[in-house]
């Protein structure tokens, strides 16, 4: 026998089915946080790219990418 239960509720919605606590304040202090940062010129691609490798580990090629990517975003040559 086979049983299926499909649930259609938000992502909010299931949160609050499920108790947990609601970080969306946390999150916003967290980004404003890291945009002040950025802006600031105190958190370059070098120091981003450390902290996705710590959060992540991926082989050269992915780190190329990002990278790359967020030279792109500041204006400042790779490497």
């Amino acid at each position: 026998m086979k049983v299926t239960i499909e649930v259609d509720c938000t992502p909010e919605e299931a949160r609050r089915m499920m108790g947990l606590p609601d970080l969306t304040p946390l999150h916003d202090r967290y980004l404003a946080k890291m945009q002040e940062a950025v802006e600031n010129g105190t958190i370059g691609p070098e120091i981003v790219g450390a902290m996705l490798k710590s959060w992540a580990p991926m082989n050269d090629a992915g780190m190329d990418m990002w990278r790359a990517l967020f030279s792109a975003g500041t204006g400042k040559p790779a490497g």
